[in-house]
């Protein structure tokens, strides 16, 4: 079964979708912490979502968190 093309299509379109998944993820927490430095500078909210091309509500639900921290 593992020497079937179908097998290895699935395989190989697996392996892909979990690579997209994991840069995903990565390229999300880099952003992340980027935010979050850039709020412990005080930068403000408006260059934050220019640098990152994050949304200022999720800018915001950031710096709560950081608030509370």
């Amino acid at each position: 079964m593992r020497e079937s093309v179908i097998y290895q299509e699935i395989l190989e379109e697996g392996e892909a979708k979990g690579k997209a998944e994991g840069e995903a993820k990565g390229k999300a927490e880099t952003t992340r912490k980027l935010t979050l430095n850039l709020l412990r500078i005080g930068m403000s909210l408006d260059q934050i979502a220019q640098v990152t091309e994050l949304p200022i509500e999720e800018i915001q639900v950031l710096q709560e968190e950081l608030q509370k921290s």
